[in-house]
């Protein structure tokens, strides 16, 4: 099944020499829920036609034969065109940083030109090296792992570690309604699948005001919106259960 809404419209690159078409259909491989779930998002944001590929959480030890597809097992995988010009890429973040440079007219990219370009590279990097790192270490060894592996003070201490990481962002958000740029770009859709990770850890509570007020404003926006309904309507339609990536128990 195709999703999408817009057929997509060739590119203003014209100052990059590209060898791939950008006018191929997009496949993303996700989890509910999981950090596939930035793509998707910015994927439902630009309403670009995609094929939503969905997969049983965790994908290595439940769906082996994507392994031939991604020998890491992970998502997100995102694959467009045909070899050899193919582009496929496993880093959700950097997959917000592609789809917001190579669709600009859309709005959620910044370029290098821009004051705020220093600041939207580092957000986009800090979204997952920085501020979803530690919530992986938090689902590891306090929800994945058998309870005789599971490690108490692992998920103390980085819990800890995330929301003291988090301060960046209410200071960021102190006086503005988005990360940089004074508008909404790639980089609140990376910091805010963050946030979504932290809301299924129980962790939302202890936001600060303008981080709280930001995450429900993020939830708000039609293509979140959308793209939540889409990942449960793809697994219904596929066979994959519904239940979130970071809910699951061993």
């Amino acid at each position: 099944n195709v999703t999408g809404r817009v057929t997509p419209r060739h590119c203003s690159l014209t100052t990059l020499a590209l060898d791939f078409d950008l006018l191929a259909m997009l496949h993303l491989h996700h989890c509910v829920s999981a950090r596939s779930f930035r793509p998707l998002w910015m994927l439902e944001e630009l309403q670009l036609p995609y094929q939503l590929h969905m997969l049983p959480f965790p994908p290595r030890a439940l769906a082996r034969s994507f392994l031939e597809l991604n020998p890491l097992g992970t998502v997100p995988l995102l694959v467009q065109g045909k070899a050899p010009n193919e582009v496929r890429m496993t880093e959700s973040a950097a997959m917000c940083q592609y789809l917001a440079a190579t669709h600009p007219e859309a709005g959620l990219d910044v370029a290098p030109t821009h004051p705020a370009y220093g600041a939207y590279l580092n957000w986009l990097h800090m979204s997952d090296a920085t501020l979803t790192f530690p919530q992986t270490l938090v689902l590891r060894y306090g929800r994945f792992e058998p309870t005789e592996r599971q490690q108490p003070q692992v998920v103390q201490d980085y819990t800890r570690w995330f929301l003291a990481r988090l301060r960046a962002v209410e200071s960021a958000l102190a006086h503005n309604d988005h990360l940089c740029a004074g508008r909404f770009t790639a980089a609140d859709v990376a910091v805010g699948y963050a946030l979504l990770l932290a809301q299924h850890l129980g962790l939302a509570a202890q936001f600060g005001p303008a981080t709280q007020a930001y995450w429900q404003r993020l939830q708000a926006r039609p293509g979140y919106q959308r793209a939540m309904a889409a990942q449960t309507r793809a697994a219904e339609e596929q066979g994959v259960p519904t239940t979130p990536a970071p809910d699951t128990q061993p």
